[in-house]
């Protein structure tokens, strides 16, 4: 087991630590290892003896005197035993290489720094000052001496003082770790005793309170605190203490704590009230008392301790590896990071793209509205022919709602094309007319043939282009779900931006040049009829059997019947062709493209850029950078605490 003394030196050093890095206790924003340590916290009222106890404790005048609040930060004394030949020396945290040898300086160190950080204006705060006494005079204990208890708040202090001190005091105390040491004087009513009022509040069992009874030299004559200090009056689960201090008179003389050490004991041995509890009154007793109890509890405490700190690390070391290692200074770091950054995006957007491994479901409700309505006016504007498809259209994640563009809407929007009213026996009628002008056709109006086709041909135009259009606002909602799932990303919002440009400027070259290729598909099948399906087609007969002769009615509704029957024959052929050859055009020209070169021009643009420009594509967002900050200090801290229980335990 380990020794009394190693277990609380650990703990004096990982409080010490606790401080240099920031650990108060009550920030909920980060794990906390200060409330998770023992410790032993002086409460009490203004003049109630506090300081006085303390300075009987360590055997030296160090604390600073006065009138009103003298205490306005916590301050955490940490007591180490020496050997009887080391000089006796106090230290300060904020000075680590000073040692103060002359107690009166140590005094007016812990002044000067409690007003560099609250000011001359008699305001607290909570942040500790840490003093640790080197003596052989001592025995190996941590006390926090917090504000006194008050009532009224003087001259220069806000009307919130008396709430502000309570409130820090109850956030000690409140801990479940903390040793509560009570002080009262024995000369007042313990029933209006501001420090046994909140510690029965916080400690209603008594479990971790001790009791202290101070000025028991001060009571009136024929009075004793006898029945307090032997736990009848008010019982707590530890025994009462009682002080006798040093009289203002023996203040005023320079009689030193060694010596007033000596004076206390005489007094409860030749005391007729007390002298049967000499042995267990006076402050080296007191001072003992609570080094072995402070000792048992971080005992007992010791393996809670060890899993939260345990726990902790694993915490912050997850939420550090999500936060991201912080940015280089170095501009070919600077560069390889946003290189490493546009692959992680690249990467989850080609598994969208390709139906992989999809982080969250891209369904139609997460499309943006902007989108929604873009994408929806695209089909309006061709006729409506894809709008009733797009909306019952398989809400399917990444590739998958591309292959529903041409596996669905287009072929949807093809069926739907207004050829009815372009074949109809009237404008047959009319094309055919117009064609042949003043010399009626001879025996097939082609120019009339020629004319219904360019005419039904025209209308492809429409579904190719909004094929083209789907298939670019599908691509952009994957460019802007990537950008948002690609957790490294969301550091440097304006490398996010940069990105998002680049890639939607792609995206806008891609889908121009596959316009372009589309309806050159469809120019094509208009500039090059296939003689061979005419050739193929049955040629109309008499009743006998025989070919029409050329002087039959050419105008007969049953020939403009055959007419619109054969243009549309051929117009299905072509339409069919079309059904295969847009998408291949629409994937090779957008799909592919994105797949392969989406970033290529960014990745020549940011080649070209200097230092300090590759430094504001890397500017984090500000909350970010301080919550990593803080996150690698508790780190620190808490690694440097497992380290110092490691080596008690190696003791052991």
């Amino acid at each position: 087991m380990a020794t009394m003394e190693s277990l609380i030196v650990t703990v004096n050093r990982i409080q010490r630590a606790c401080t240099v890095l920031g650990d108060h206790g009550g920030d909920t924003a980060l794990p906390t290892l200060w409330e998770a340590l023992p410790s032993v916290v002086v409460v009490g009222g203004q003049s109630s003896g506090k300081s006085s106890v303390l300075e009987s404790i360590v055997g030296r005048d160090f604390l600073p005197r006065g009138s009103g609040i003298v205490t306005r930060r916590p301050l955490v004394l940490q007591l180490h035993k020496t050997e009887q030949w080391v000089q006796e020396y106090g230290e300060f945290l904020h000075l680590p290489k000073k040692k103060f040898t002359d107690f009166s300086m140590v005094r007016r160190e812990i002044q000067d720094e409690t007003d560099r950080m609250t000011g001359k204006s008699k305001q607290i705060s909570p942040v500790p000052i840490h003093l640790s006494i080197y003596s052989p005079n001592v025995v190996n204990l941590t006390l926090i001496d917090l504000p006194g208890l008050t009532k009224v708040a003087v001259e220069g202090q806000p009307d919130s003082i008396v709430q502000d001190i309570e409130s820090m005091v109850r956030s000690y105390v409140e801990k479940p770790n903390c040793i509560i040491l009570a002080i009262t004087p024995a000369n007042q009513d313990i029933a209006t005793s501001d420090a046994m009022k909140l510690s029965r509040e916080v400690d209603p069992t008594g479990e971790r309170t001790f009791g202290v009874l101070t000025k028991l030299d001060l009571m009136d004559k024929g009075t004793n605190a006898v029945d307090v200090l032997e736990g009848r009056a008010y019982p707590l689960q530890h025994p009462w203490v009682g002080i006798v201090n040093r009289s203002q008179a023996d203040i005023n003389k320079n009689i030193d704590m060694i010596a007033a050490r000596r004076k206390e004991r005489e007094y409860f041995a030749t005391s007729p009230d007390y002298g049967h509890l000499a042995s267990k009154m006076g402050s080296e007793y007191l001072a003992k008392l609570l080094s072995k109890h402070l000792e048992s509890v971080i005992r007992a405490r010791l393996p809670g301790i060890t899993s939260l700190i345990n726990r902790s690390i694993d915490e912050l070391e997850a939420e550090l590896s999500h936060l991201g290692r912080p940015v280089a200074v170095d501009a070919g770091a600077q560069l390889y990071t946003i290189l490493e950054l546009c692959r992680a995006f690249d990467r989850i957007f080609k598994e969208h793209l390709e139906g992989g491994y999809i982080l969250a479901p891209f369904l139609l409700t997460s499309i943006s509205e902007e989108n929604t309505a873009q994408i929806k006016d695209i089909i309006l504007y061709n006729h409506n022919t894809l709008l009733s498809c797009f909306q019952s259209f398989s809400r399917r994640p990444g590739g998958d709602r591309i292959y529903g563009v041409f596996d669905h809407q287009l072929p949807a929007a093809l069926r739907k094309l207004p050829f009815d009213r372009h074949l109809s026996l009237q404008n047959i009628r009319k094309v055919v007319s117009e064609a042949d002008g003043y010399q009626p056709h001879l025996i097939a109006p082609e120019q009339g043939y020629r004319r219904l086709i360019d005419g039904a041909l025209n209308y492809f135009r429409g579904p190719a282009e909004a094929s083209v259009d789907a298939v670019h606002f599908l691509l952009k909602e994957l460019v802007r779900r990537s950008i948002a799932e690609t957790q490294e990303l969301k550091r440097f919002p304006t490398l996010q931006a940069e990105i998002a440009a680049a890639a939607n400027e792609a995206l806008e070259r891609f889908r121009e040049e596959s316009k372009k290729t589309t309806l050159r598909l469809v120019d094509m099948e208009s500039s090059y009829l296939t003689v061979d399906f005419f050739r193929k087609l049955p040629q109309e007969v008499e009743k006998g059997g025989n070919p029409t002769s050329l002087s039959a009615d050419r105008y007969a509704e049953g020939h403009f019947r055959r007419i619109g029957s054969n243009v549309s024959s051929y117009v299905g052929m072509v339409s069919d062709t079309l059904r295969n050859t847009i998408p291949k055009a629409v994937v090779y020209c957008q799909v592919r493209e994105a797949k392969q070169s989406l970033l290529d021009h960014f990745y020549i643009q940011v080649g070209k850029k200097e230092g300090k420009q590759l430094a504001q594509l890397l500017d984090e967002d500000a909350a970010l950078m301080e919550r990593r900050q803080q996150c690698a200090k508790r780190l620190e801290l808490y690694k440097s605490a497992r380290d110092e229980i490691d080596s008690v335990s190696w003791a052991r």
